[in-house]
């Protein structure tokens, strides 16, 4: 029998490391690798402190024997003991204990991913609709490159499953960054299935051996994507089973903080130096992409006392078809009618309602102006403030 294992002593030496002396970096900025068994580190940390777990457990593969090609070499499966459990029962109990540990530690407005196969993620998932985690989304990584079925008795297995879920069904203010992600998307919502090739070439981190130096490895553009949907610059990431550290070296290009627990010595230390060389990101690169429901309020009459609009001025639309007039308490006048620019615009249009901002435009010698233009003045100024 395989005894089931879930890893080190919680007395196992921590190891933790700073950015270079010859590249400082913001304090802000700061990792750190911790040696030990996941559940017992974890409750060492303070509750509600994390912005966002990710987590990629022991898969429970239930090898019986070594697998073989067709020409009967041996495939590098694997087949380490921190995969072993001596059953399901052993593995669901495994999984229950570090989700509630990540339960704790997360913030009301945290979120887990959790990545696995078709072994374990329907038991993970049970597993934390049972502990009260709310489920947002199941995304698929479709593997452009996978590792072929080499029996022929099977499909090839060509996608893992990443569950993605808030701390509990009431949860709320989670980050999503929609507007960012559609935009890097050609302004099309990103969907839940994604196409990543498998890490290879430079990405992969080989031992002295040449061979690879931990067997399920996952892409840095996986674990990006996750970050960047997920969480804010100098948000807390925590990674319970951080393995050679890409969920880290991810978290610390993108301007996040990352706590990294790992049991096994080799794959920290492996860790430790990858993410230490890994310069962050300049902050205009990775500052928080602004959206309508983030912007702060600036109503129409703030554009009236800055003097952006002059009180008498006439508010046309595009086609210089309508005008109505300012008023000095930021309404405006349409005949005999008056009110709010919206309520104004859907009027002029027969309309039940209208986004007065992109509706209306100021003339000026250079052309007509579009006051939402105006309102972003005034949104950068106070954002400068």
């Amino acid at each position: 029998m395989v005894e089931s294992r879930r890893g080190a002593s919680s007395r196992a030496p921590r190891v933790s490391f700073e950015s270079p002396r010859s590249a400082p970096q913001p304090a802000r900025i700061a990792s750190h690798i911790i040696l030990g068994d996941c559940v017992a580190e974890i409750s060492k940390l303070p509750a509600d402190s994390v912005d966002l777990v990710f987590a990629d457990p022991p898969y429970n593969l239930q090898l019986q024997g070594d697998l073989k090609r067709p020409d009967d070499s041996k495939v590098d499966a694997v087949d380490d003991d921190w995969d072993r459990f001596s059953s399901f029962a052993s593995y669901d109990e495994f999984t229950r204990a570090w989700l509630e540990a990540c339960k704790r530690v997360l913030k009301p407005s945290g979120t887990i991913w959790v990545i696995g196969s078709y072994h374990n993620i329907f038991r993970v998932g049970t597993a934390l609709q049972d502990l009260g985690f709310w489920i947002l989304n199941d995304v698929v990584w479709r593997k452009s490159n996978p590792m072929p079925n080499f029996r022929g008795r099977r499909f090839t297995n060509a996608h893992e499953t990443l569950i993605w879920a808030s701390r509990d069904q009431n949860a709320r203010g989670y980050t999503f960054n929609y507007e960012a992600l559609k935009a890097g998307n050609e302004d099309i919502q990103v969907r839940s299935d994604w196409t990543i090739p498998l890490c290879t070439g430079e990405e992969r981190l080989k031992g002295r051996d040449g061979k690879k130096l931990h067997p399920t490895q996952k892409p840095e553009a996986l674990l990006a994507r996750v970050i960047l949907s997920s969480s804010r610059p100098d948000d807390l990431v925590l990674d319970p089973f951080c393995g050679t550290g890409t969920t880290g070296a991810v978290a610390r290009r993108l301007g996040r903080r990352f706590i990294g627990l790992e049991r096994e010595e080799a794959y920290a230390k492996a860790a430790e130096k990858r993410i230490a060389s890994t310069q962050p990101l300049e902050a205009p690169t990775i500052a928080p992409f602004m959206t309508a429901r983030d912007a702060p309020r600036v109503p129409f009459s703030a554009l009236v006392e800055r003097g952006l609009i002059s009180v008498g001025a006439k508010l046309v639309d595009a086609k210089k078809k309508h005008r109505a007039l300012v008023r000095p308490d930021g309404a405006v006048a349409l005949g005999e009618q008056v009110g709010s620019i919206h309520r104004i615009g859907a009027l002029a249009q027969g309309l039940e309602a209208c986004n007065g901002w992109t509706f209306w435009h100021v003339e000026t010698p250079k052309g007509l102006i579009s006051i939402d233009d105006l309102r972003g003045k005034v949104r950068a100024e106070m954002a400068e403030a």
